[in-house]
């Protein structure tokens, strides 16, 4: 039995569970627009799918285990594995949150069961590509086809996502307030509200200090120090866009993202002899299982190396 919402009327849940929830996500623990928007997706989808069937009426305290393996079940024939584990990830945040808030007694998912991910080693780029990638602005800059302020923009921009290990946002919100050019360090609060240190780097510092003489309208404690042409700070999509172009011009595959580059900057750490927590704290994980992924990277690599060379490989 299909429910009878009509398309202009909001849905008592949307304002009495969801909204609240959002917003407290985005107010109170300070995550991200896009984080945001992804937890929000997820329990729409779960919202729509409990809609198409009256009897729960908006009461979350009738939600239970079996609605949400249904749910489960239903969107595996939509999406990827790795969507389903981010649309329930969004769940059980959802009602841990109205559980503390006294609001619910029980959480429907206890005693879920997901379908397994594949093992996905994250992808990175060499040494060699990264080299490539950061000469893009400059070369450009060389055959006069960037003028001289776009070409140290572009060149910051790709400095500082590989010489920090910024996320996007991070990288896009980051203002001057926010930097030490005495230490030579930012100032990031990252997912979660988490805050850390971040080692800016000789190179990042040099191209940062001319950006900063030369070029930036505005050096003011909450200026962004990467803005378009209004001044305001760069988006996400931006700095998307500006990857493909260079990406293109130094011949690398186009499906590399600006995340990518993070994983590569972890990565390289790791090969040179950088300690696994001292890398944790660098990148702002919570939990040192998310950084130990990149030491599989280097166990694979490892693996490559000894196959190619030893006789009896």
């Amino acid at each position: 039995m299909r429910a009878t919402t009509t398309p202009d009327e909001t849905p008592p849940w949307r304002t009495q569970w969801l909204d609240p929830f959002l917003r407290h996500l985005e107010g109170e623990r300070r995550l991200s627009t896009y984080t945001v928007r992804n937890y929000g997706t997820g329990l729409l989808t779960f919202f729509a799918f409990l809609d198409s069937d009256t009897s729960w009426k908006g009461d979350l305290a009738k939600i239970g285990l079996r609605d949400v393996r249904d749910f489960v079940i239903e969107q595996q024939r939509r999406v990827s594995r790795r969507t389903i584990h981010n649309y329930v990830s969004a769940l059980r945040t959802f009602f841990k949150y109205w559980i503390r808030q006294g609001k619910l007694e029980k959480n429907p998912l206890l005693g879920l069961a997901l379908p397994k991910l594949p093992k996905k080693l994250p992808a990175f780029m060499t040494e060699k590509q990264i080299v490539k990638l950061l000469d893009g602005p400059m070369r450009l800059l060389e055959n006069e086809a960037v003028s001289q302020r776009i070409a140290w923009r572009d060149r910051l921009a790709l400095e500082l996502l590989y010489g920090t290990g910024f996320r996007v946002s991070e990288l896009c919100g980051l203002t001057y307030g926010q930097l030490s050019f005495d230490e030579g360090v930012a100032r990031i609060v990252g997912k979660g509200g988490k805050a850390r240190l971040c080692p800016l780097g000789r190179v990042a510092m040099a191209v940062l200090e001319k950006w900063r003489q030369e070029f930036a309208t505005s050096t003011s404690f909450d200026a962004p120090v990467l803005e378009n042409s209004r001044g305001a700070k760069w988006s996400s999509r931006s700095v998307q866009l500006l990857m493909k172009k260079y990406l293109a011009l130094a011949e690398l595959p186009m499906d590399l993202t600006p995340h990518k580059i993070r994983h590569s900057y972890a990565t390289h750490l790791l090969d040179n002899g950088a300690d696994l927590r001292l890398v944790q704290e660098l990148l702002g994980h919570s939990r040192l299982s998310t950084t130990q992924v990149y030491t599989h990277v280097n166990m694979g690599r490892l693996k490559e190396a000894f196959d190619q060379a030893h006789p009896r490989a």
